[in-house]
């Protein structure tokens, strides 16, 4: 990790000023309650730095939305463990930001607060479910974004808007205080700049003090049967050019086929999301509401369709996935490309099923990491002045090691 990190080279009130303006100005969708709460603190390892909040999380004193016009009538009583912590290291808090409703989608529109535009290209979207926490990185007013991971909604936004997004692993960070879309999948991490930054909020977010890496034992991996297919012509060869590069600067990469994935490629893994948001949302709010974006909506319904067996025989067959994954590649970072298209643009939404497509492909490579339960990181590089992200992901617990390899082939990326 660095020495110095960005925000300790500023003059924190002047910056301050200038990100409380904009917070009040917002006229990009970036935020859905504007506030700013400065730390009181003068020591803590985030003592300068600003942080922004996805709308999922409570902060005490402010209403919780999860994107929604359904929920947030009451404000929060007490801030998410997640918040909490950040706020104990030192980190000044920027408002909530915008998001997908209840977090259910990878590409980030909000027919409600409306969706920010990417700053790289205003006619993209930003991804999503953390949409406004990516944009508010990528326009400079906050230096970390605090969001959540179900399917990719970390390392989506961050490939598509040039960042860092880290997943880390589930248990790694507490989740309460954030309203959930899947407990079996969800994961909190940070989205910033580089991964000096990511490592250092990951470890304030999950009180880690491990030092222990090993980064040489670890094997590096494409799947030639598995997220490499599909691929816009862009991403195919930027993809190629990376592992390239990396190779030459004397990582082995090795590419080969793996049978696992063939088992994996068969999990139904959206019942996931659909059955458990509709177990938990459908205790606070109607489901069969006109105010439900009707593509949230619709994916929520498809979870009545599966009996309790059969979720159960899902559950029990990623446990036996996880297993297999473990027993065979405990040791094993896979690259692949974060998304296997650049970021749409808006215009490509218009019919349900052109949306229901491009979100699958978009989630595609990223969901793996939340079904096996591992880490997974997206480090952003361009190709032909295409943004895009490649992908790392390893097993449960090798959190530590993975941004220390990523922070190696980061700079390599860099250069």
């Amino acid at each position: 990790m660095t020495d110095t990190l960005p925000w300790q080279l500023r003059d924190y009130n002047t910056y301050l000023e200038t990100v409380r303006n904009a917070a009040q100005a917002d006229e990009e969708h970036i935020l859905i309650a504007p506030f700013v709460e400065p730390t009181s603190l003068s020591e803590g390892v985030l003592v300068g730095a600003v942080v922004s909040v996805k709308a999922t999380f409570d902060v005490q004193g402010y209403a919780t939305t999860a994107g929604t016009k359904l929920l947030g009538q009451v404000p929060a009583e007490q801030d998410a463990d997640a918040v909490a912590r950040l706020k104990a290291a030192g980190a000044s808090i920027l408002g909530h930001t915008n998001m997908t409703e209840l977090a259910y989608s990878g590409v980030g529109l909000n027919p409600h607060y409306g969706t920010p535009r990417n700053p790289l290209n205003a006619e993209r979207i930003p991804g999503g479910s953390t949409s406004g926490g990516a944009v508010s990185v990528a326009m400079g007013l906050a230096d970390i974004a605090l969001g959540t991971d179900t399917g990719g909604s970390l390392r989506i936004p961050a490939a598509f808007c040039g960042l860092v997004g880290f997943k880390p692993t589930q248990q790694s960070v507490p989740r309460k205080g954030c309203a959930p879309l899947s407990n079996s999948l969800d994961s909190v991490g940070p989205i910033a700049e580089d991964v000096a930054t990511c490592r250092l909020a990951w470890q304030v977010l999950s009180d880690s003090q491990n030092t222990d890496i090993n980064v040489q034992a670890m094997t590096l991996i494409v799947p030639e049967n598995f997220g490499v297919d599909q691929l816009d012509d862009s991403i195919k060869h930027g993809f190629e050019s990376v592992i390239a590069q990396i190779k030459a600067n004397g990582f082995n990469v090795e590419q080969m086929s793996i049978d696992v994935f063939e088992d994996y490629k068969q999990l139904p893994v959206w019942q996931f999301s659909a059955i458990e948001s509709r177990r938990h949302y459908g205790q606070l709010l109607d489901l069969e509401s006109e105010q439900l974006d009707p593509r949230v909506r619709k994916r929520i319904a498809r979870g009545a369709s599966v009996s309790d067996q059969e979720f159960a025989d899902t559950c029990w067959r990623r446990q036996q996935l996880i297993s297999q994954f473990h027993k065979q590649f405990d040791n094993t970072v896979f690259l692949l490309p974060t998304v296997a298209c650049c970021a749409p643009k808006f215009s490509d939404f218009a019919m349900d099923e052109d949306f229901d497509r491009i979100n699958l492909l978009c989630l595609r490579n990223t969901t793996f990491a939340n079904v096996i339960d591992g880490c997974s990181i997206s480090l952003p590089f361009s190709y032909q002045d295409e943004p895009m992200g490649l992908l790392l992901t390893a097993m449960n617990g090798q959190d530590t090691a993975l941004l220390a390899l990523a922070e190696q082939i980061e700079s390599v990326l860099r250069r």
